[in-house]
Formats: structure tokens, C-alpha cells, sequence
């Protein structure tokens, strides 16, 4: 009996030890995020939406930088509800009625837990807080109300009593299933995004967030017999389905689009020819790109007169979307090996000319060379253009399909025409010092979707 004694007091003592220093005052209540490795206060308290302060001070916290791990902090402002939060990241496809359902939180308390004022702040990547359930949730599927159907009648095709359904989907009453909601019912495990149709198994957008002049690819994983359109950050996209039968879109963001929230919207035609419409915010961030020196160049270069009309031209020939995919595989180097990694000024780069503001940026990625070194083709593809222009020299324009363009400029020579099919490693040009320039070297581009985007991503990344 002595030696359980001993033990107990051994237990009590060494728990005490590892709690979070407090002041001896009341006990808080309510929900409690469990500390993890790594830590801080000032880090919960930014993903709990509180200041480090009001965390510490409801927390009773004499020394806020001692939070061992596994002790409680409790969040202010919650007493009414119970049990151990986690800190989830909304995917793409989901919305608070989703999160709601998902999780088996009521939206009102989902909405007080995340400190959203409006249902539209679950955006793609949001860092959100739920209650921990306390034990596995149950299997469920994703089941879509069709117009004139009835919570009864999907309720009968579940197997299932009605009310079991206004449950677990936090309805008001067995006529609250309106046309075209995503319900929940009891079945086999669904995963998939919880907002969309049960046609669609999987959604993903890369990179999430969105990044100024990046590639972003948006795949949907949906039946045979869906249709589907969309856009991103006020671009249309463009579907198509790859090797695996998966929807895909690539599209380029501007490298000086404003960061900010974007809607990605996407419109299905589902088999029985219902439409359903489904919109989410995403976060562009900054490209963080670098300002290169004030560039000096010929003044009629940078003229509006020949600038305008040109970049008109040019914008045109890579805005055409061909529906066959031409290259396969990695991009290869335009440029032999021994100058494949040396780069004057890279994409993106904000740049001055004559010492204007910065307000242009560098449309593709320099490759050191010399007059008369070899420019290849890095993938297959249709030539669209070949020939000289004012500010970019001879050029020339590869159409590899689904929207994707490439661009060579300043060559001293061009050993291609329009019409030609060039393949993977062919000699199209000769680096030069034609057009708008300050020495000999290649500009290249990449086009995603009407947008120059970093072709060093299609030199280090297999799209799609």
C-alpha cells in the first residue's frame, strides 16, 4: 500500500512539473489545443486568430516562453464548448457547410471557433480549427439532392431513416434538402472534396498557394460522362484529359498580378445533364523577384509607337489553345550544356530602362552565350513564327499544344520556318545580339494559357 502510495505521488508531482507555468488563479475551461514540438505561444496564438497576450493571460501563464509539449492552452471566449481542438488546412473543394458536415461541427460554432464573419474566408489553403472528435467518425458518402427529389427519397435509397440524415447534415427539418446541396450519408468511406458532386473523386491545385508568375496546374479527377469549365484568378481554363483520364488545366499568372485572394470557379455537366457550379478563394502571394540595374538601350526600343504594336503581335501569336499535346516529358535546355546553368538575369526580374520606373519585368530567362552559339528546341512542337522584330530581334515561336508556347529572341540567325515540326534537341537558331539588347545571349520564354511564366519550371518540372 506504501509503495502504491509512493507511485501516485511520484505521478501526480511529475504531471505538475510538465504543465505550462501559471498563476494561482482559477482554471480556465473550454476547448484546449493540445502544444506540439516546435511551438510557440505567439505561433498557437496565430493559428488560434488571438493575440499572444489574451493566451497568456486567460492560460494564467507566468512565463509564456516554458509551454512544454502535450500541456493545454485553453481559447478564450469558448467555455460553452468542450474537447481538444487541431488545426486542419482547408483543401480545395471544400466550404463551411462541407467543413460542417465533414467534421460534424454546427456551422455557427465552426464560424466562432475560426473567427469568420462570413462563410467565403475558407479559402483553398486556410489554415482552419476543429473540434477533435472523440471517436472515428462514421463511413460517409457524398450524395447530390437532384431537382425534384426529396430528403425522404434519398434517405429510402441510403437505407437509412430521414432524420438520421437531417442529423448528420445539420438540416432544420426533412424539407430542407434543396436542389443540388452535397449531402452526407451513411456508406462506404467517399474521400474527395467535400462542396462537389460525388462524379468528382479528387481536386488539386499546385502550387496552393498561387504564385506570381508561376505554372499552375489544376487536376479533377471526375467520371468519363462529366463536362467541365472553369477559371483561375480571371483567367479561362482550359481542360483536357491526360494519359491517366484525369481532367487537367495549365494556366500562367501574371508576374505582376497583384497579390490578393482570386476565385478558381469550375461549372460540371453531370451525366443526367444538371449543371452544378462551385467557386473558392485562393491566395496569390508574391514571386519574390528581384530588381536587375537600370538596363541602357536605343530609345526607339522602349517608344510606345513600336513597343504597342509589337507586344500586340506577339501576345496573339501564344494565345490559340491547340487540343494536342505535342512535347512529352521534361523541357530540355535550349542551350548547350556548358551554359545551361548561367543566367544574366532571370524571369520575373523587375526591371528600369533608361531610367524609367521599374515598372517592367523580364518576360523570360537569359542564357549566357556568344554569337553563332546553338539554340535546340527543349520539347516537340509546331513553329507559328520565325523572323525579325524591332525590340526582340529574330525570333521565333514553338506551339507545343494545350496553350503552352516557347520563344527565342535576339538569334543572329534562324533555322526554321512557320509551318515546320521541330522535335525535342533540334538546332532551330543561332544566339545573337539582335533586337533590343546590351550583349550577345538567348532570351527565352515560356507561355502557359497567354501568360509568360519561369521556364525554369518546365526545365526542373514534368507538366502536366
Amino acid at each position: 500500500m506504501k509503495v502504491f502510495r509512493l507511485s501516485l505521488l511520484f505521478i501526480l508531482v511529475f504531471a505538475w512539473c510538465f504543465q505550462p507555468a501559471r498563476a494561482q488563479d482559477a482554471l480556465p475551461s473550454g476547448p484546449y489545443y493540445v502544444v506540439q514540438p516546435g511551438d510557440t505561444l505567439w505561433d498557437i496564438a496565430l493559428l488560434l486568430g488571438i493575440s499572444a497576450e489574451e493566451l497568456a493571460r486567460y492560460n494564467n501563464l507566468t512565463d509564456p516562453g516554458f509551454l512544454p509539449v502535450g500541456s493545454r492552452l485553453f481559447i478564450p471566449n469558448l467555455e460553452d464548448v468542450q474537447g481538444e481542438v487541431v488545426i486542419e488546412t482547408v483543401p480545395l473543394g471544400e466550404n463551411q457547410r462541407s467543413l460542417s458536415r465533414k467534421y460534424q461541427i454546427a456551422e455557427p460554432l465552426l464560424a466562432r471557433l475560426n473567427h469568420q464573419a462570413h462563410a467565403g474566408m475558407y479559402y483553398a489553403g486556410a489554415s482552419v480549427i476543429l473540434i477533435k472528435p472523440g471517436e472515428t467518425p462514421a463511413a460517409m458518402r457524398r450524395s447530390r439532392m437532384t431537382a425534384g427529389s426529396s430528403l425522404i427519397e434519398l434517405a429510402v435509397a441510403a437505407g437509412v431513416n430521414p432524420w438520421q440524415l437531417v442529423e448528420i447534415n445539420h438540416l432544420r427539418g426533412r424539407w430542407d434538402g434543396l436542389p443540388a446541396d452535397i449531402l452526407l450519408t451513411p456508406g462506404d468511406s467517399q474521400p474527395g472534396p467535400g462542396a462537389l458532386p460525388p462524379e468528382v473523386n479528387r481536386l488539386d491545385l499546385t502550387p496552393l498557394p498561387l504564385v506570381q508568375g508561376k505554372t499552375t496546374l489544376l487536376r479533377v479527377s471526375a467520371g468519363a460522362d462529366v463536362s467541365l469549365s472553369g477559371s483561375l484568378a480571371g483567367y479561362d481554363l482550359n481542360f483536357f484529359r491526360d494519359e491517366a483520364g484525369d481532367y487537367v488545366a495549365l494556366q500562367g499568372i501574371h508576374a505582376m498580378q497583384k497579390p490578393g485572394f482570386y476565385p478558381v470557379s469550375l461549372s460540371l455537366v453531370l451525366p443526367d445533364g444538371s449543371q452544378f457550379d462551385f467557386s473558392q478563394q485562393v491566395y496569390l502571394t508574391e514571386g519574390d523577384y528581384v530588381f536587375d540595374p537600370t538596363l541602357y538601350v536605343d530609345p526607339a526600343t522602349i517608344n510606345p509607337e513600336v513597343t504597342r504594336p509589337e507586344d500586340a503581335e506577339w501576345n496573339a501569336l501564344a494565345a490559340p489553345v491547340t487540343p494536342e499535346k505535342l512535347w512529352s516529358g521534361q523541357f530540355l535546355s535550349p542551350v548547350a550544356p556548358e551554359f545551361s546553368d548561367c543566367f544574366p538575369s532571370r524571369f520575373g526580374n523587375r526591371r528600369s530602362y533608361n531610367d524609367s520606373p521599374y515598372d517592367f519585368f523580364h518576360t523570360g530567362l537569359d542564357f549566357c552565350g556568344a554569337v553563332g552559339n546553338s539554340i535546340f528546341a527543349p520539347a516537340d512542337g509546331a513553329v507559328v513564327f520565325a523572323g525579325p522584330l524591332s525590340v526582340r530581334g529574330n525570333a521565333t515561336m514553338i506551339n507545343h499544344g494545350w496553350g503552352v508556347y516557347t520563344a527565342y529572341m535576339h538569334q543572329s540567325e534562324i533555322l526554321v520556318q512557320v509551318g515546320d515540326r521541330v522535335s525535342a534537341g533540334q538546332l532551330i537558331g543561332l544566339v545573337g545580339a539582335t533586337g533590343r539588347v546590351t550583349g550577345a545571349h538567348l532570351h527565352w520564354e515560356v507561355w502557359v494559357g497567354g501568360v509568360q511564366v519561369d521556364p525554369l519550371d518546365w526545365l526542373q518540372t514534368v507538366y502536366p
